[in-house]
């Protein structure tokens, strides 16, 4: 499943895998990365900036229960950055790709300002 959010510097394309995308989990994945909106938005890029999603199961332990991925690509002028996490609760693996995106857009932008 695809759903389509665009924002004035971010459109997020999510795609599910083995799992439902609820109200609730749509409503959580749109509100943290609309949070990057602010380190994008100074750039002047026609049509935004999109961040590809993908959620799901990745497997079920017998030991650990159910286990969650998130990866998020996102595309900025000249530069492609992923991000991936496997965790026990699927807003955990959010929170963490989340941060990382952001280590990483924080660094392009240093290197974009220092050239």
């Amino acid at each position: 499943m695809w759903v389509l959010w665009y924002d004035n510097g971010v459109r997020i394309i999510i795609k599910t895998k083995d799992l439902e995308l609820t109200p609730v989990l749509n409503e959580y994945i749109e509100t943290k990365l609309w949070s990057l909106n602010k380190l994008v938005d100074k750039w002047d890029i026609e049509g935004g900036v999109e961040a590809k999603v993908e959620i799901g199961k990745t497997t079920k332990h017998h030991k650990k229960g159910d286990v969650y991925q998130a990866k998020v690509n996102l595309a900025l002028p000249g530069k492609l950055i992923r991000a991936q996490r496997e965790e026990w609760d699927l807003r955990v693996a959010i929170d963490r790709v989340k941060n990382k995106l952001q280590q990483e857009i924080k660094k392009y932008n240093d290197f974009k300002n220092d050239h």
